[in-house]
This record gives structure tokens, C-alpha cells and sequence, in this order.
């Protein structure tokens, strides 16, 4: 039974994270100032695009906005106009805004709001692709068979303007209620086709429970958790930037070009180990889960129901597969060219690179700059050729930070919220059992909240467990199962 009240919202300062971290959302001076006074360098050579009415799809509230769609059924299958912010064209190579967006690598995101990667100037005025201004773009064209794999697709400098912007609620309401604006119309038909294609080549996607902090509307300076809700427009749109970036790999990875000629900066996964799918045979072979043995595991989690105390476990051991992931250079002057097995995205099932979001990630303006000097057969322009590596390990390590922000974001939310709340009970799932000195884990709904759990609760099973501790100085909660 509950012993103490239940809170639904806590207050949380998210300041000592930022200063943990060493970040700060301030941006030097001389950079502000180059990102208040951009000018588009390739204004008098861009293809006039605004005739195509583009949308966006971002979440609420979103003002940087890199991407804009167009999508339509055609005759022989689709064709996808995606639009991209176009930095590389209003950021001056070796200036002190490109020093400093270097240095930062990516938007870092807080709940309270970000420390983003270009002055807020840029990245949510003048190079935002918002709706009803009109701007610089690399404009992609992907024309797509009936199956929804690519035949032709290129890329080119132009000028686009986006008619509407919408959220991913709202895009699966419409898509529900047959709404859907023309020019994403086609989105849900397109979207499936291409999340068959990736099954079909051996992707894996996981749809575990999204952990979120939001603002109590109701009280300044609290903050509660909830599970954001993964709709299937979501999964739409994320693969037109799948598939973008996967052109973009094949763009930059050329057979047909000279050895020495090739660059690229790739994001890289190398595949899972047999010993770490044997184990998930285990698991759910133990779940009575059916899975045949030939049967890839993307397939056998894409059929599983998510509601399921089953599809929870096997996607939390699936993340266990998804490891390693990183960015790869590939410059065919350098000495030792990478092997090719470590040049593909094992998640993806294709070598991919990041390509659809400039304004908040860096390596995405270097690889649009190598793929638009490709189709325009053009020569890779030197500052991107020589700032490749220190791109990839600007990513690398931002990468690591986001990660351990968002972590102690949560951490720091959960123990908050049950800090007052110890000898609770609540009901869990058994996420995983206990091995050894390794605690089990238990998701809790109500609050949704993860974490260790000491007691031997089964796996995959739905359990009462008890809050040992809740406390936020040190971001850790612990729960047991009193068996």
C-alpha cells in the first residue's frame, strides 16, 4: 500500500548539470556578432525552389528548424524533396563562429532549455527554414521505385520556402482522420514501404518507453516525468532522414570515383556479436516468445507488442546489440583507407552518414558541403577536406556529453520526484534480473521511472516493489522486491 502522498511534480534545478558539464549557453562576443551579420555567400548561384510546397515536422515549440518535406506519389513510386538549412553557406570557414560551434560540436538539450551549437540568431532566425520566410537550402530530390528504394537522387543549392509547420501529434491526427496536408500526403504510405525495406536488410529499430521531463504547468520551477507516446509518424519521418543520409553515404562513397578522390564522414556501427544474439534468443525463448531461426532480429522485435512486459525486456537487451557506434573519416589520401566492413551502420543495415540536421549537429555541414561539391562536380572544398577528422572527434566527444546530459537530467527528475516518498510501494516490470553483484532493474509506470532493484525479482514479470532511497544530491534511486 502507498505510505506517503503521491507527488506528481518536484522542483529541480537543472544549473548544477550545466555547470557539472562546463557548458554554457553564452557564446563568445565575435561569434554572436558573425552569426548576427551571416550573409548567404552563394546567393547568386542557388536554383529558385519555392514554387515546391514544403512543411515542416518538428516537435512543439521547436525554432530550429533544419529540415523541410515534400513528398508525392508518383506514377513509377515517390519523389521526396527534403530541404536542409543550409549553414555551410553563412558560416565562414575559419571565423570564430565556425571555432566555436567546432569546439561545441552539438545542441546540447535540458529541459529548461538548450546550449545550442550557433547563436539562436542563426539557428532559429536567419538559417531556420520556418514557415513563410524564404531561404537558402541544400535541396535534396530522391526519386524512389515502387518499393520505395532509390533509383536517382542528388543534391543542389537553392532556395525554398516552407508553407506550414507542424508537430508529430498533429501529422498522426491527420493522417488518422485522412487530413493529411498534400504535401505530406503520401507520408504514411512512403514510410512503411521504407520501414519494410530496412527490415528486409537487417535494421533494427527499438521502441522502448521514451523518458521525458516536463514543466508542471501548474508550478513554476517543477518539473514532472512522462512517457513521450512514438507514434507512426514519427517513424515516418524518420525515415526520410534515414534515407537521405543513406543517399548521402552512397554519394560520398562513389565506386565510381578515384581512390584518392573519396571522402566522407560516416556515422558507423559495427554489428552485433553472435554471443550477444545468442543471448537474446535465451531471453526469449524463457519469455515464450516465438522466434525462428531465420528470422533477423529487427523483424522479431518490429512484430512484438510493445505493451508487453516481454517487448520491454527483449528491447532493453536489444540496446546491447546497438553498441559502438561512432563517425568514420574517409579520405582516400590518407595512408590506411578504413576496411569496408567497418564502413556501415549495423542498426541501419547500409553505411549512412548525418546529413539532415546542420543546425544542430556539426558533421552534418561538412558531409552536405562534400555531397553538393559531388553532384556539382566539384572539387571537395578544403576546409571541409582538412577538417574531417576534427569533426568526427568533435562528434565523438559530444556525443558522450549528450548522452550523460540527458541521463542525469532523468536521474535527477526521478530522485527528485521521490525523494519524499521512501517505504512507497509501486507496481514494475522486471526489466532484468539481478546477476551476481548487478542489481536487477525494474520500470516503474507511476512515476515512469528506471532503476536498480535489490532482491531477486524474475525477469519479464510484473511485480509490487518497494523505494529503498530517493536522493537527488547523488541523482540515485533504489528499489527491492520484498519476496
Amino acid at each position: 500500500m502507498e505510505l506517503h502522498p503521491r507527488i506528481v511534480s518536484a522542483p529541480v534545478d537543472f544549473g548544477a548539470i550545466r555547470s557539472e558539464f562546463g557548458l554554457a549557453s553564452a557564446y563568445p562576443a565575435e561569434a554572436s556578432a558573425e552569426a548576427r551579420d551571416a550573409v548567404d555567400v552563394f546567393a547568386g548561384v542557388r536554383v529558385d525552389r519555392t514554387d515546391i510546397p514544403f512543411v515542416t515536422i518538428d516537435p512543439p515549440g521547436a525554432m530550429d528548424l533544419d529540415q523541410a518535406l515534400h513528398i508525392e506519389r508518383t506514377p513509377g513510386g515517390f519523389t521526396v524533396h527534403y530541404a536542409i538549412a543550409d549553414v555551410g553557406a553563412v558560416i565562414a570557414p575559419g571565423g570564430a563562429l565556425a571555432e566555436e560551434s567546432g569546439a561545441r560540436g552539438q545542441t546540447f538539450y535540458f529541459p529548461d532549455g538548450t546550449v545550442p551549437l550557433h547563436p539562436p540568431a542563426l539557428s532559429e532566425g536567419s538559417a531556420s527554414l520556418l514557415p513563410e520566410r524564404t531561404r537558402p537550402a541544400a535541396l535534396w530530390t530522391i526519386e524512389l521505385d515502387e518499393q520505395a528504394e532509390p533509383v536517382r537522387f542528388s543534391v543542389v543549392r537553392a532556395l525554398v520556402r516552407s508553407r506550414a509547420r507542424f508537430d508529430y501529434l498533429r501529422v498522426q491526427a491527420d493522417a488518422e482522420s485522412g487530413l493529411l496536408h498534400p504535401s505530406i500526403a503520401a507520408l504514411p504510405e512512403f514510410g512503411t514501404r521504407r520501414i519494410e525495406a530496412g527490415l528486409a536488410r537487417g535494421a533494427i529499430g527499438l521502441r522502448l518507453p521514451a523518458q521525458a521531463v516536463v514543466e508542471d504547468e501548474h508550478a513554476d520551477g517543477h518539473w514532472r516525468l512522462v512517457v513521450e507516446p512514438r507514434t507512426a509518424a514519427d517513424d515516418w519521418n524518420e525515415q526520410v532522414s534515414l534515407l537521405t543520409g543513406m543517399c548521402a553515404a552512397r554519394i560520398m562513397l562513389d565506386a565510381d570515383a578515384p581512390a584518392r578522390e573519396r571522402v566522407a564522414l560516416l556515422r558507423t556501427m559495427p554489428p552485433p556479436s553472435e554471443s550477444a544474439i545468442d543471448s537474446m534468443r535465451r531471453t526469449a525463448q524463457a519469455l515464450g516468445v516465438a522466434w525462428s531461426d531465420g528470422e533477423a532480429v529487427g523483424q522479431m522485435l518490429a512484430r512484438l507488442d510493445t505493451g508487453t512486459p516481454a517487448a520491454l525486456v527483449l528491447m532493453s537487451e536489444a540496446t546491447t546489440l546497438l553498441r559502438g557506434a561512432s563517425y568514420t573519416v574517409v579520405d582516400g589520401t590518407a595512408e590506411q583507407a578504413p576496411a569496408p566492413e567497418t564502413l556501415r551502420h549495423s542498426a541501419i543495415g547500409a553505411p549512412y552518414a548525418h546529413v539532415t540536421a546542420p543546425l544542430r549537429r556539426l558533421s552534418d555541414r561538412f558531409t552536405t558541403e562534400i555531397c553538393l561539391a559531388r553532384c556539382a562536380g566539384a572539387e571537395v572544398p578544403r576546409w571541409v577536406r582538412e577538417g574531417l577528422a576534427g569533426a568526427a572527434e568533435a562528434m565523438r566527444r559530444s556525443d558522450s556529453v549528450a548522452g550523460k546530459i540527458e541521463r542525469a537530467c532523468i536521474d535527477l527528475t526521478e530522485s527528485s520526484l521521490l525523494a519524499r516518498r521512501t517505504g512507497a510501494e509501486f507496481d514494475a516490470v522486471v526489466v532484468r534480473e539481478g546477476n551476481g553483484n548487478r542489481p536487477a532493474v525494474v520500470f516503474v509506470a507511476d512515476p515512469p521511472v528506471l532503476g536498480p532493484c535489490v532482491g531477486k525479482p524474475p525477469e519479464g514479470e510484473k511485480v509490487r516493489v518497494r523505494l529503498l532511497s530517493a536522493d537527488p544530491a547523488e541523482r540515485k534511486v533504489s528499489f527491492e522486491y520484498p519476496a
